[in-house]
């Protein structure tokens, strides 16, 4: 298959407007005998005479009338394509923009960014949907813009990462709680009643594999699927539950929190689009609210 000479659309275009070979040489700065010439290959290519002699002017043919408004649009939204990106206007954006979010992050971040982003462009939308996983698919397909969470394996080597805030686990007991006076000692944690997060079904975690590693285990009493339920759990029982701190600080409040007496590594929670996205204005300003909103 040979593949068109798109620069022909201009050109015809011009003539279909014109009407004349002179003016439409003129208007696109070439010679009568060059634009004579590119009208003898839109000829060739599209079976048509397109302009024909009448008197001493051209006049178009049916088809070249039926093509006229035709090529005038592909031509404008081919400029529209090439032109480089208008300045952003906020105020008269209008847009929905979809950010799945690990739990907790709604809770704790949400306002302040709905503020941010409805103070500065009324006309956009912000919908939160839930984390199940970490599948990049919906990033690739578009039924996401935006994602927050720790960057695994199963993140597409495409996808853009930024690093939002680091987080650490803490250990979050009712009030009146055991562990809500004195000291908590490893032992003291691991001699509680617990409940554990986990997405997958696991009923083991990191917290685990480092009391092991200090010779004790815990009881695990129940396994639930997110944090805000875990929090729910420990605020009405005598439950202990590990959440990350600045994930879950809405969700903590009222309750009593305590370092992990356990060794356990530092969380990076990052922000997460694909790079179709990367040059868009609004989607760059919604980043930069993300960011500055979790600073």
């Amino acid at each position: 298959m040979v593949t068109p000479d798109l620069n022909l659309l201009v050109t015809l275009d011009v003539l279909l407007a014109e009407g004349s070979v002179a003016r439409a040489a003129r208007r696109l700065r070439l010679s009568p005998s060059a634009m004579s010439r590119a009208l003898a290959r839109l000829r060739e290519t599209t079976g048509d005479p397109l302009l024909v002699r009448a008197g001493r002017g051209l006049v178009p043919t049916p088809r070249a009338l039926e093509l006229r408004d035709l090529v005038s649009r592909l031509v404008q939204d081919g400029e529209a394509v090439l032109r480089p990106a208008e300045a952003l206007d906020l105020a008269k954006l209008v847009r929905i923009f979809t950010l799945r979010t690990s739990e907790g992050f709604v809770e704790t971040f949400g306002p302040n960014l709905i503020a941010r982003v409805g103070a500065e462009a009324p006309g956009v939308r912000l919908r939160f949907v839930a984390k199940p996983d970490k599948d990049s698919t919906p990033l690739r397909d578009g039924s996401v813009d935006l994602e927050t969470g720790v960057v695994g394996k199963a993140m597409g080597p495409e996808v853009r990462a930024q690093a939002l805030f680091h987080d650490r686990f803490v250990g979050v007991v009712r009030p009146g709680h055991p562990l809500s006076q004195g000291a908590v000692t490893s032992a003291r944690y691991a001699a509680g009643r617990h409940v554990l997060v986990s997405r997958q079904g696991h009923d083991k975690g990191r917290v685990d594999d480092a009391l092991n590693a200090l010779g004790l285990e815990r009881e695990i009493v129940t396994i639930v699927a997110g944090f805000s339920t875990a929090l729910a759990l420990a605020r009405s029982t005598d439950l202990i539950a590990s959440v990350p701190e600045r994930h879950t600080a809405a969700l903590r409040a009222g309750m009593h929190s305590f370092t992990l007496p356990v060794p356990l590594p530092e969380i990076t929670v990052s922000l997460l689009w694909h790079p179709r996205l990367d040059a868009d204005p609004a989607h760059r300003w919604l980043r930069a609210c993300v960011r500055e909103v979790c600073a």
